[in-house]
């Protein structure tokens, strides 16, 4: 077959359409492995950056993306390109709108780009997360009404991006990568598109169990995640340590999988995936008992650290009003410049509305950067024990790395840890 030998022989030119945390490092993976890379963003900032040798995104070095561009590598912003290439990944945002239901403007979107340039014998591959059923019922009928046989003529696959920026542990190469295919043919030559590139590609049935197999991932995470943040306010209604309490369990070696508490989920996967099921599964006559409490009790949790803060205050005869609250770390997770989502955000807001003069510390984050729904003028407080003294209440939020601990603890007043960071045997510290 035509396009599956132009994918082994690496003669079939890639592109790749939305180039941040899932696009970035896949083309880079492309160029690594010998293949002709464009990338398409409808961003011109970052096509510019790119292009010139320069990386957006902080755990990936610029060093990298300047070698891809010498090896042959072009970001644009002209979808008339298309043409040029064999294989076309999609990967852009597919967040949820106000009522939780999926919007999946920015694919369609990008089909409408990309639809008038689609030639014969091409791949088109989406990566984006989205619900059961996405692939086969909106980009297929878009397709076929170009003109084109799916599975003969133009091949259509669905394998979830399995990102975890910031993880040392596991590369994309290294994570195995799922393919379900809307034929035979197209799983075939979907598998020949990844496994140039990827150390195991894992075949399923179908594009609707692909899609479906990414929503279990991040559900399985989301409703264990809500189970425990669940059982930290009753531990803490009780006067126990959940962080203590997840580090004996799970020294059991069988039957328990460790998911410590927080201050809520955040990221692009997990606050959004399993909300996709939720709304597919409504076609089927099927209420998601166990996904919408998750979310429920996940989103709840700025509250209670909120409350934490309050408390804290109080005891130190202050109130939260005119209070001034540093946030530690704005990111989603440890060791990264990823804010989408950040549970951080949405407790920087609540204490804003209460009052309080919020600030923030991220080592990774040196200015709160612009937002569709959240807006703070402020850059990053360096840590120092002065800075640290000049606020009424520290607020853990994002344990990185880069933070120094010891310092933090000897000059905060109050320090409302919500990561198990530091002994509740300190005076000065308030487990949330």
């Amino acid at each position: 077959m035509e396009t599956i030998n132009s994918l082994k022989d690496k003669s079939g030119k890639i592109g790749i359409i939305g180039l941040g945390y899932v696009g970035l490092p896949l083309l880079l993976e492309y160029v690594g492995e010998g293949f002709k890379v464009l990338g398409f963003d409808i961003d011109e900032a970052k096509t510019t950056a790119l292009n010139s040798g320069k990386s957006y995104i902080e755990h990936i070095k610029s060093e990298r993306v300047q070698n891809a561009v010498d090896n042959g590598f072009e970001a644009t912003t002209d979808f008339e390109r298309i043409s040029e290439v064999a294989a076309i990944i999609i990967a852009v945002p597919t967040p949820l709108n106000e009522y939780r239901e999926p919007d999946l403007s920015y694919v369609t979107s990008t089909m409408d780009s990309v639809l008038p340039y689609i030639v014969k014998n091409q791949i088109l591959s989406l990566e984006s997360t989205t619900y059961p059923g996405t692939t086969n019922e909106i980009l297929r009928p878009m397709i076929e009404e170009k003109g084109f046989k799916i599975g003969e003529d133009f091949f259509l696959v669905y394998s979830p991006e399995r990102e975890d920026p910031g993880n040392k542990n596991f590369t994309t190469k290294t994570i195995p990568k799922i393919c379900g295919g809307e034929t035979p043919n197209c799983l075939e030559v979907g598998v020949a598109l990844y496994e140039g590139i990827i150390d195991q590609v894992v075949r399923v049935s179908s594009t609707q169990a692909a899609e479906m197999t990414k929503v279990l991932e991040n559900t399985h995470r989301a409703i264990n995640i809500g189970l425990v943040n669940e059982m930290k306010v009753v531990a803490d209604k009780m006067n126990l340590d959940m962080f203590e309490i997840v580090d004996a369990a799970k020294t059991k070696p069988f039957g328990f999988t460790a998911y410590y508490p927080g201050p809520g989920i955040g990221g692009h996967c997990i606050p959004v995936d399993p909300f996709f099921l939720t709304w597919k599964a409504r076609e089927y006559g099927v209420h998601t008992r166990f996904i919408e409490l998750a979310g429920e009790v996940n989103s709840s949790m700025p509250d209670f650290v909120v409350n934490k803060v309050m408390l804290a205050l109080n005891e130190e005869n202050k109130s939260l009003k005119n209070s001034n609250v540093l946030v530690l770390g704005v990111a989603y997770k440890n060791n990264v410049d990823d804010v989408r989502e950040s549970p951080s955000i949405f407790i920087m807001e609540k204490l804003r509305d209460l009052g309080a003069k919020v600030n923030y510390s991220d080592p990774h984050v040196p200015s709160f950067p612009k937002m569709r729904k959240h807006s703070f003028e402020l850059d990053s407080v360096e840590l120092t024990a002065e800075n640290l003294n000049s606020f009424d209440c520290v607020i853990l939020t994002t344990a990185h790395e880069k933070f120094d601990y010891d310092l933090i603890q000897k000059n905060s007043k109050i320090i409302v840890d919500t990561r198990g960071k530091f002994t509740t045997e300190l005076s000065n510290v308030v487990r949330a």
